[in-house]
């Protein structure tokens, strides 16, 4: 085996990117566990007080958290290598 090829540069490369990407999504993924908590916080605060929710903030929370499963989705899928049929 060639230390020296253009292979292994690619495979540390690829290496390098997937622990990149696998530090991204475990920031989104815990992201997306502290809006969990918001928006139960928000709702039984709102309980709590005998006060109607801030639809509009839930309505943004929910989308933000969404949005971001939606991110965590996309960058999970360039974790998986792509299968020559």
């Amino acid at each position: 085996m060639c230390y020296n090829s253009p292979n292994r540069g690619i495979a540390a490369m690829a290496g390098f990117e997937g622990r990149e990407i696998g530090a991204q999504l475990e920031a989104m993924r815990k992201e997306h566990r502290s809006l969990d908590d918001d928006i139960a916080a928000l709702i039984t605060g709102a309980l709590a007080l005998q006060q109607p929710v801030d639809q509009l903030h839930l309505a943004r929370l929910k989308k933000r958290k969404l949005r971001l499963k939606d991110e965590i989705i996309v960058r999970e899928n360039e974790l998986i290598p792509d299968i020559l049929a």
